[in-house]
């Protein structure tokens, strides 16, 4: 058997073969991410007349090219987390840092740890799509929030504590009230000049259209608001121009980021575990997939507490002779998203208050023996993602 470790880089990589005893096969070499040389390189292992394990490290989407190659070619190929690979590397004495020592390593790693591994699989690719698609809403959703507060420090000149009135929604904005309200009035100067009436009658048409039943009372508000505090570039044509793009980048940014939503549901319907994790209380169509996606293959953890640990909502036991902690903080190492969009479901909890939900309950007990707020949420989550393994690995069992 050979151990092939590859060191992945961008556009090029370094890959050490390693005889079944732990001696070298072949020396570390370079090989660039062309279709000669992966093809020479696949050559060179199928003419060895001896089975390969190939591990390389999953290192963003960099590995993606010598992946597809290696699976075209028929050959198996596995991935690890780069951290266990550095774990792995800490056994040394003496501490050396090169890409053909990076691939020895990953070759070693091979040979020890080939009764463990799992090749790649055509379903982890669905996971793999779906991690994609949530990357591209939290990109989405970073450029929304740039673009927000580029929008906010202009309306702080031309409709100061406009936002402590009307607070900046966009999930919607078609019938978003603030929204229409900014595209249409721009200023508290243009609505000191409308007059009271006149504003009010404008301001009751826009509440209209985004079905808000307290027209008379924000309109009233605005107004007064208008009418008592100082704009600084309320009329200035450049500063209006300027806002009015900050908006309308504000609402291509929503729209893009929301068209991302359902093509991650579409894929998500398509895995089994999908519908345990949307039935579960306090998730929605937008966080099902987006958890999903940060879990990916839940086959992969071995138990709840190591989905836990994924998360990094682990507390790690800490004891050494007589000593042993008893006030432990969560651990922090792991999917910091997944941990986010967990802590959103025990907001959507408190919420919607489902009486019969065991996670719902289990969050009830937790504040009322006077666990601080974050303290009480992480542990719902614990909660949550250990329910959440037990009843998706039940069901991938009956299939």
């Amino acid at each position: 058997m050979l151990a092939v470790g590859i060191d992945i880089s961008k556009s090029k990589s370094v890959a050490a073969i390693l005889n079944q005893d732990g001696s070298m096969h072949t020396s570390p070499f370079e090989f660039h991410h062309t279709q000669p040389e992966l093809d020479a390189f696949i050559k060179y292992i199928l003419n060895s007349n001896q089975s390969a394990t190939i591990l390389m490290e999953n290192t963003g989407h960099y590995h993606y090219p010598v992946l597809k190659a290696f699976r075209e070619a028929g050959l198996p190929v596995c991935m690890v987390n780069a951290y266990q690979i550095k774990k792995f590397g800490d056994m040394d004495l003496r501490k050396a840092k090169t890409d053909k020592k990076d691939a020895v390593r990953i070759a070693r790693y091979a040979l020890e740890k080939s009764y463990s591994l799992v090749p790649y699989t055509s379903m982890e690719q669905k996971y793999e799509d779906l991690k994609f698609l949530a990357r591209q809403y939290n990109q989405r959703m970073l450029t929304l929030k740039t673009n927000k507060v580029f929008l906010l420090n202009l309306l702080d000149e031309t409709m100061p504590g406009i936002t402590n009135i009307l607070p900046l929604t966009t999930r919607t904005p078609e019938t978003s009230l603030s929204v229409l309200f900014i595209n249409r009035f721009k200023s508290y100067d243009r609505i000191k000049k409308m007059g009271k009436s006149r504003f009010l009658d404008a301001f009751e048409k826009i509440a209209r259209k985004s079905r808000n039943r307290q027209t008379k009372t924000y309109g009233l508000v605005i107004y007064e608001a208008a009418l008592r505090n100082i704009t600084t570039r309320g009329e200035n044509e450049y500063t209006l121009a300027a806002q009015d793009q900050c908006l309308e980048l504000v609402c291509e940014s929503q729209k893009a980021a929301d068209s991302i939503i359902p093509k991650m549901q579409t894929l998500a319907e398509t895995l089994p575990e999908y519908a345990v994790l949307r039935s579960m209380a306090g998730v929605g169509d937008r966080l099902g997939p987006l958890i999903l996606a940060e879990i990916g293959d839940i086959r992969r953890f071995h138990s709840g507490k190591a989905l836990n640990a994924y998360a990094g909502n682990d507390a790690p036991p800490y004891q050494s002779g007589t000593f042993e902690s008893h006030n432990r903080h969560i651990s922090k190492r792991g999917n910091a998203a997944l941990r986010k969009y967990c802590f959103e479901v025990m907001q959507a909890l408190k919420l919607t208050r489902p009486q019969n939900d065991p996670v719902y309950l289990f969050l009830l007990k937790k504040e009322q023996e006077g666990k601080p707020y974050n303290v009480a949420k992480m542990a719902g989550v614990n909660k949550f993602l250990r329910i959440y393994y037990a009843r998706a690995m039940e069901t991938l069992k009956q299939q």
